[in-house]
């Protein structure tokens, strides 16, 4: 006996060794795409896109307030200086003319394949006429300090004209030589980072280093002692956003595990036991995620998080399996008694969530498969390992409430089945009455993003001029050369709405790296050298300029004519690189262009433009509206949840009626159940209360939890001794799980909250459910009353 005892210590021992190394050998991501589709739509995968991969996603608004005009400006000159040497950053900006070296650099030797302002006629002796009375005017107003270097070298602009271009179209106010808002009560900085939107570690260093440049800068100025730092953009939410969950998780699991370690406590009056009632608990959440990271060689962190708390089912059995070998012989003889219950109980919750591993969403299949494995191992845990690490003579003496007080309630509650259906019935017509009116439809409702931060992410994107991260245009075709192209062809009808004040600006790859077949027609259009002196020759006469200091234009020129095609390698080094990388994007079998737009004011215009355009071939041009597509999603998220709760539901019912072969038993353990998710839906619905895909995971808990309390009512003794053991045991377990989940119920952040509440509530009704209606039906069905 003894030998078999430390067999099976053992083998447990060295099962969680087992699946601590393959937990520690498995990447834990935080990448949202795992909640996308496995195969999205055309627009479904460009929002990925943006999450994963797009500019506005690396993008980090920031700025400088308090203090004076002038120290703000120091303050920004100095954070700018340090932060472009910072390789966690492609690009810093702050109003400061120019911009990192490597990109004038190539902007200047590039400047004739990458200006759209470039053809035949520009290099004319009438178009060079016009190109240098241009400079002259410039020239004698002094707006212009860049040309007067610039000129003989670039005569006709064209370094000037991308700097605006590539600057983005957008006018922004400076003062002191620095990007200002409206009101000059900001210096604005605007900051490209390299890591993904999707990588939140990335990010965090990111906002980690502009926030301690700011603290540097501020040191080193006394002036600046009243000055502060604001942020915001994508990146900056995430990191918020993980920095709350975390806070929320750890203060409310805390208190929640204080209070149930305390009530277990006065419950044992044992701490070996309550240490024990955690054994199940912990090897199912190993067992979870060493189950998903070898499924699918990662484990999201929201299935961690989530799933964890589905296998708080985990620690009941331990409390049923303790609290009932009260008078009943010893755990040995308890556990015999109760596990044909608990093992129905556990396939009634495999069934629920076996449902999620039909899901086409990667990360739903996830949390099915992490519910399943841990729920399964925590029955093996207490079945076979339990008994061997508790004495057999141990047995609970304590209580939580007397017990013939608590089985003489659970007796007369029998009497209060009509009010608990009126309550059910009342409950049903008010969520009838909202049926249209019952679901969060737009995803920004589940945001944990506070309304001031919103309100500042809008100003510093209205005065810096930042896309507004809604609107896109994408092409696709086969490959790079035919979706530049693609690009070229939009770029020149989204010119056209521009300038019919339809849209305010937008950003496309063809302006970093145009297409070849553009570079060559703009290349066809450089006149050679002995054209373009006789060109230039006539178009000086009578200006005041000498004719030989234009001798380096008509070198670079012929240089330009000479020089091999730009390619994609030859913006390496530079901030364009990752500009160019985020804007054009290859799939498995396809090349996507993204072209951002901004201030779109008539999106029907853009769309039916863009309809105008011939389709490349084997792809496509279309205008996303990413907030429509976001809440697309969210409606598919909600549609699939709520399908495979159905399925998981009819799965239940089927493996019910057959396990007890009866259809009145069956009902007497779905119909505590169907009241507890009739009733937490109307209670959470109530005045304005919307439901959230959070809520429908929850009530699938619920379900989970609840199933128990109605099989232990259907098939337990509720007499004597034993039955006040088995309410007791009831009683506890659901008072850990409404204290578990209240406590993440008091977080603000959605997903706690709707999760939180909904499982609190409903396993609360499904216990009361449970006591009133199951032993009326069980006892009908023992007297011979006709199923």
């Amino acid at each position: 006996m003894r030998r078999a005892r430390s067999i099976v210590i053992a083998g447990w021992l060295l099962g969680l060794a087992a699946l601590i190394v393959v937990i520690s050998r498995t990447p834990f991501s935080t990448d949202m795409s795992a909640f996308l589709p496995r195969a999205p739509a055309p627009e479904q995968q460009a929002l990925v896109d943006q999450l994963r991969e797009g500019v506005a996603s690396r993008i980090v608004l920031a700025a400088i307030e308090g203090a004076d005009a002038a120290t703000r400006a120091s303050l920004s000159r100095a954070m700018a200086q340090r932060l472009r040497d910072d390789p966690a950053f492609a690009r810093v900006e702050n109003g400061e003319s120019g911009g990192t070296s490597a990109d004038q650099s190539f902007v200047w030797r590039n400047r004739y394949v990458l200006s759209a302002a470039v053809d035949a006629e520009r290099f004319t002796a009438a178009g060079l006429r016009r190109a240098l009375e241009r400079d002259l005017e410039i020239l004698a107003s002094g707006m212009d300090p860049l040309l007067k270097a610039s000129i003989t070298r670039d005569p006709t602009g064209e370094a000037i004209g991308l700097a605006q271009t590539l600057g983005g179209e957008v006018h922004r106010e400076i003062r002191a030589g620095v990007w200002t808002a409206r009101d000059g009560a900001r210096a604005l900085l605007l900051f490209q980072t390299r890591a993904a939107g999707f990588d939140v570690d990335g990010q965090e260093h990111a906002v980690d280093a502009i926030a301690g440049a700011f603290a540097a800068a501020r040191a080193a100025q006394p002036a600046a002692a009243g000055a502060r730092l604001v942020m915001s953009g994508p990146g900056v939410f995430a990191v918020r956003t993980r920095a709350a969950m975390k806070h929320d998780v750890s203060l409310y699991s805390t208190v929640a595990m204080s209070v149930i370690v305390a009530l277990l406590l006065l419950l044992y009056r044992s701490l070996p036991v309550l240490l024990l009632t955690l054994a199940p608990v912990v090897s199912a959440a190993l067992a979870g995620l060493a189950a998903v990271g070898l499924c699918f060689g990662f484990v999201h962190g929201i299935t961690v998080g989530f799933g964890i708390t589905l296998i708080g089912e985990a620690v009941d059995y331990a409390i049923y399996l303790f609290v009932q070998s009260k008078g009943q012989g010893g755990t040995a003889t308890t556990l015999r008694r109760i596990m044909p219950t608990l093992q129905l109980g556990v396939l009634v919750s495999i069934c629920g969530f076996a449902a999620m591993l039909f899901s086409s969403f990667t990360g739903f299949v996830q949390l099915g498969v992490f519910t399943i494995a841990g729920l399964a191992v925590a029955l093996g845990v207490t079945r076979f390992v339990l008994p061997r690490l508790v004495p057999a003579e141990f047995a609970w003496t304590g209580e939580l409430v007397p017990a013939s007080r608590l089985l003489a309630l659970v007796q007369r509650a029998g009497a209060l089945r009509w009010v608990l259906l009126a309550l059910v019935a009342f409950a049903l017509a008010g969520v009838q009455a909202r049926r249209g009116d019952l679901w969060q439809d737009e995803l920004s409702s589940m945001s944990p993003i506070p309304a001031a931060d919103l309100a500042l992410d809008g100003d510093l994107r209205r005065d810096i001029g930042a896309p507004d991260v809604r609107y896109i245009v994408t092409a696709s075709a086969p490959d790079r050369e035919a979706v530049l192209e693609a690009g070229e062809r939009t770029d020149a009808v989204l010119r056209e709405l521009v300038a019919a004040g339809v849209l305010s600006g937008f950003d496309a790859p063809g302006r970093y790296l145009p297409s070849a077949r553009m570079q060559a027609a703009r290349v066809a259009a450089l006149p050679p050298p002995a054209v373009l002196r006789t060109a230039l020759a006539e178009a000086l006469t009578g200006l005041p300029f000498r004719p030989e200091s234009f001798e380096p234009f008509l070198a670079e020129v012929a240089a330009a004519r000479a020089a091999p095609p730009l390619t994609r390698a030859a913006l390496d080094g530079t901030a364009l690189a990752l500009k160019v990388d985020s804007l054009l994007l290859e799939r498995a079998d396809r090349w996507i262009a993204t072209l951002p737009l901004r201030d779109v004011r008539d999106p029907g215009r853009v769309s039916r433009a863009l309809a105008t355009l011939p389709a490349p071939a084997r792809g496509r041009v279309v205008l996303v509206d990413l907030k429509t597509e976001s809440d697309a999603l969210l409606h598919r998220y909600r549609h699939e949840a709520i399908l495979l709760a159905l399925l998981g539901a009819v799965a239940i019912a089927g493996l019910l009626l057959v396990w007890l072969r009866s259809l009145r038993m069956t009902l007497a353990v779905l119909a505590p159940l169907a009241v507890a998710v009739i009733g937490t839906v109307g209670v959470l619905t109530l005045g304005a209360g919307r439901l959230s895909i959070f809520n429908v995971f929850g009530l699938l808990l619920v379900i989970a939890v609840g199933s128990n309390y109605c099989l232990f009512f259907l098939r337990g003794d509720l007499s004597g001794e034993r039955g006040a053991a088995t309410v007791g045991s009831l009683l506890a377990a659901n008072l850990c799980t409404v204290i578990g989940f209240g406590a993440l119920g008091l977080s603000h952040l959605p997903v706690l909250f709707d999760i939180g509440r909904t499982v609190a509530l409903g396993t609360a009704l499904s216990l009361v459910a449970a006591a009133i209606l199951t032993p009326g039906l069980a006892r009908s069905q023992a007297a011979g009353t006709p199923a």
